[in-house]
């Protein structure tokens, strides 16, 4: 079993424009709406490719029902905590040209006893699994340190950690050294206070979380690709899709690979290999933040993986 903490849910509104011009009306050419936030997209993408993963998650009166019935639609096992408050909107609206433009609601305010209720759920599956996985941003009421406690929940219950975060978040969790922590490029930028735009770079962010006690730290690139190192060494995994149509998501679909792999005890290889797959995967889907199986399996031989 894998616990995902998705603590901010949100419903992702895709919609589609002719173009986006400031200050103008637009008329939208189509619009589906899902359940949302890096949590679900993990979660769902874990579920997908075959593990057993629980998800814990706030909800509201307005999506209770449609979050779960979703999640259960997906073979997600979710545990659903009821707040007084909204759930985020989260809104890409992608233009006819292929761009995509996000725009991401704030989220709710936590009252003690919600958040009270929601470390309780987490706790409880976390007890009874493999693998927690901390995953997104925080709802307002949680302080910027949850996440580096939580990483020594984890450790004390001798289970491994995977950090997907950002800010004084990650910077926080980093220094409580879990497993794995999956930053993208902007994100190990503003970590280690200095540009990361190509494998070289990663190459070396990658080499001075290793040094700071991360086991596996990972750096994704986008069209770049993606940085990984462990004790075998520095890996670095791509693959050039000619089909890319919503890469909202696909940062979210790569760390469930990852855990999918660790979970299965795969070399860093074989896990990066995944990982890409499922990243692009999402990417050539209108749906955020989902890979299809069949699709993973296809495009999985066609990734190029190397030890830098």
């Amino acid at each position: 079993m894998i616990t995902v903490a998705g603590f901010n849910t949100a419903i992702d509104r895709f919609i589609q424009i002719d173009a986006l011009t400031p200050g103008e009306v637009h008329r939208m050419r189509a619009e589906k709406i899902y359940p949302g936030g890096k949590g679900v997209h993990v979660a769902q993408t874990i579920a997908a490719l075959g593990e057993r993963v629980r998800l814990v998650g706030p909800v509201d009166d307005a999506y209770e029902a449609f979050i779960a019935r979703q999640m259960s639609a997906r073979g997600v096992l979710f545990r659903g905590v009821e707040i007084e408050g909204h759930l985020r909107q989260c809104f890409a609206l992608q233009e006819a040209n292929g761009s995509m433009t996000e725009v991401l609601g704030q989220g709710p305010q936590l009252s003690q006893l919600e958040q009270d209720d929601l470390l309780r759920e987490f706790g409880r599956s976390a007890e009874k699994s493999d693998l927690v996985i901390l995953s997104g941003s925080l709802p307002r009421g949680f302080s910027d340190d949850l996440y580096a406690g939580l990483v020594d929940f984890a450790h004390d219950l001798g289970k491994r950690c995977l950090v997907d975060a950002s800010g004084d978040v990650l910077r926080q969790a980093v220094g409580a050294n879990p497993f794995l922590v999956k930053p993208n490029r902007d994100e190990i930028s503003a970590l280690v206070g200095h540009p990361v735009i190509n494998v070289e770079a990663a190459q070396l962010a990658v080499a001075a979380l290793r040094e700071r006690g991360i086991a596996m730290p990972v750096v994704t690139l986008g069209e770049l690709g993606a940085i990984a190192a462990d004790d075998t060494g520095v890996w670095h995994a791509q693959l050039a899709s000619a089909q890319l149509r919503n890469a909202v998501g696909s940062g979210d679909c790569f760390l469930a690979g990852m855990a999918v792999a660790i979970r299965r005890e795969l070399p860093l290889e074989q896990a990066l290999r995944l990982a890409v797959a499922c990243g692009v995967a999402n990417a050539e889907s209108e749906e955020t933040g989902f890979a299809e199986r069949s699709r993973v399996d296809a495009l999985l031989p066609n990734v190029t993986v190397r030890r830098l």
